[in-house]
């Protein structure tokens, strides 16, 4: 058998090899994900799919005949991909209080220019495990809608962060949705579990004080504030764009992924089939460069270098040191919230 020949058989072994050997490890992470929560199915589950692929191994190898490995692998992903289609998200899980509810829009009045909403999170946290829950309806005129800016919450090193978008009131008023893993009681969050359907998606709309607060002032987390250079009409779109979103989901529950159904992946989606043009990129994989990204494409505030809005966007320790002006009531407290939290953040130029 000529060289090249030999390398070319080779190099063909050593793809089938490598083929197999990710999809052991991803059908081992689906049973792992899917069961670890009763061991007793779980390990004979996972001694079997590993027997069986290296049984299929030993044969092809035995017989020199790479097409038994693509075969036997290809029915073996066939049966547990048949599984793993009959695994779809729920609904009535036994959820976690700040994601009890799924926020609930529709449009109404004249032109559809006002927007009710139901199941607003507006939380009072103390810590993690003491807040007093709250969740309340709220109508909003599209026409007094002012601002986008972008909330970027950094909880695991520079390259992962949790993207919200938080739309501007006339009145002084900020509504902000975020895509968030519906975590059941007692549950908690693991990116690579977010491979394997382990979460539901929700959609949440909150009051800032609420849900910005809590990750600085009680998760310890670093948030910084962008403002995104955006037309009203493109804003009202993107506003009922989460409308739809918050439909859908109503409609048919949604499984939250790691990679292509995330805070960020959505929120991209929605804005790439408002405006078009945006670009793939690896820094919507990696949201916490995510303001890069946006200032590549001039949709921050424009003439201003990057390092000085993210400086004058961190609004940790002002959210930490914010106080309730004496005798407020919510509302006016949620609005002094915001405006405190943007002391100093450069206004985009009319």
């Amino acid at each position: 058998m000529p060289a090249w020949l030999q390398a070319l058989r080779a190099l063909a072994w050593a793809g089938g090899g490598l083929c197999a050997l990710l999809a052991l490890l991803w059908g081992a992470g689906a049973l792992w994900y899917q069961w670890e929560a009763r061991p007793a199915l779980l390990w004979p589950l996972l001694v079997l799919w590993g027997l069986a692929w290296l049984a299929l191994a030993l044969l092809a190898w035995h017989h020199q005949h790479l097409g038994l490995l693509w075969g036997g692998g290809a029915l073996l992903m066939a049966l547990l991909l048949a599984w793993w289609a009959t695994i779809t998200p729920r609904a009535d899980r036994d959820w976690a209080d700040d994601v009890a509810r799924i926020t609930r829009m529709q449009a109404a009045g004249s032109g559809a220019d006002i927007v009710a909403l139901q199941d607003v999170r507006n939380f009072a946290w103390r810590s993690e495990t003491d807040y007093t829950a709250r969740w309340e309806d709220r109508r909003y005129d599209l026409n007094q809608l002012r601002s986008v800016d972008m909330a970027v919450s950094y909880w695991m090193g520079p390259a992962i962060a949790h993207t919200l978008v938080s739309f501007g009131f006339e009145n002084g008023e900020q509504l902000v949705f975020s895509f968030e893993i519906r975590k059941e009681k007692g549950e908690a969050f693991g990116a690579l579990a977010g491979f394997f359907k382990r979460y539901e998606l929700a959609l949440i709309a909150a009051d800032e004080r609420d849900i910005l607060a809590v990750r600085t002032n009680v998760r310890g987390e670093q948030v910084f504030l962008y403002r995104v250079d955006m037309p009203q009409p493109a804003m009202r779109a993107l506003l009922r764009s989460y409308a739809e979103q918050a439909a859908a989901l109503h409609h048919q529950p949604r499984w939250y992924h790691t990679l292509t159904a995330n805070c960020t992946t959505i929120v991209w989606d929605m804005a790439q089939r408002l405006v078009g043009g945006l670009p793939l990129d690896w820094r919507l994989l990696a949201s916490g460069y995510l303001p890069e990204y946006l200032a590549s494409v001039g949709g921050l505030t424009p003439g201003l270098p990057l390092e000085q809005l993210r400086a004058a966007g961190d609004i940790t320790q002002r959210a930490q040191q914010w106080q309730a002006p004496a005798g407020s009531d919510d509302r006016t407290a949620s609005i002094d919230f915001s405006r405190g939290i943007r002391a100093g953040i450069p206004p985009l130029q009319p």
